[in-house]
């Protein structure tokens, strides 16, 4: 699914839901995306064909696995994030088109939301304690560039996903070449994000500026500083 895909949702149930259906719904997204175990995938884990003998699991030690469970906390929490952005994002775009796109768009990343705690189950691990916190923030953060303007919006999806890749291919780098399972998983979330932050500028998203990156550089390493152990 790309970033913006035609509605797939009738116009016309869509204009008769009511404002107290729109809030239900909205509760329900925030409960499936901070509380554990709510999400489901809508495709299959990328490491669910590879088996524990090839992926050789059981040799990593503990302190490998703490590494790696704290690595797919960050990234777990980042999936906390971009489902906050676009569901911010979506409550207050300008057009129906950018609505629906990022709805579409938050849908696509439950996938990732779902194999990343999939895979910290799997590690004896767990999620962030602090996922709350930064759904609050990054929805409100979402809401605003929302308001801004669609070209502002898109902009905003393209500057987030292109820190999300740099956190994927820094992580990458950091597995052990045993752990096949965790890097089947963020390659291809790194496809995925790659082509979102594409797509957002195809669609007439703005390029930010240096100084915007360097915030959100800033606000990037403040969370993954403190969910890797948190």
């Amino acid at each position: 699914m790309g970033l913006l895909m035609p509605p797939t949702t009738d116009k016309r149930q869509q204009r008769k839901m009511s404002g107290i259906d729109q809030w239900v719904m909205g509760i329900d997204r925030v409960v499936r995306t901070i509380i554990p175990g709510s999400t489901r995938s809508h495709r299959p884990s990328p490491a669910k064909d590879i088996p524990s003998s090839s992926a050789k699991s059981v040799t990593l030690d503990a302190k490998t696995k703490r590494h790696i469970g704290g690595l797919m906390r960050i990234n777990h929490t980042g999936e906390v994030c971009a489902q906050a952005l676009y569901q911010g994002q979506a409550l207050t775009a300008k057009t129906e088109t950018i609505k629906t796109a990022m709805q579409g768009s938050a849908k696509e990343e439950e996938d990732h939301l779902a194999w990343c705690e999939e895979r910290l189950t799997q590690l004896g691990s767990r999620p962030s304690y602090l996922n709350p916190l930064f759904y609050g923030l990054s929805f409100g953060m979402g809401a605003i560039a929302g308001a801004a303007g669609d070209k502002w919006s898109l902009g905003f999806v393209a500057a987030t996903e292109d820190q999300v890749c740099q956190h994927l291919r820094d992580h990458l780098q950091q597995l052990p070449e045993d752990d096949l399972q965790t890097r089947a998983i963020l390659e291809q979330m790194l496809a995925d994000e790659e082509h979102h932050g594409e797509k957002a500028l195809e669609h007439g998203g703005i390029a930010f500026n240096s100084p915007s990156k360097t915030l959100m550089t800033g606000l990037s390493k403040l969370m993954t500083k403190t969910t890797y152990r948190i």
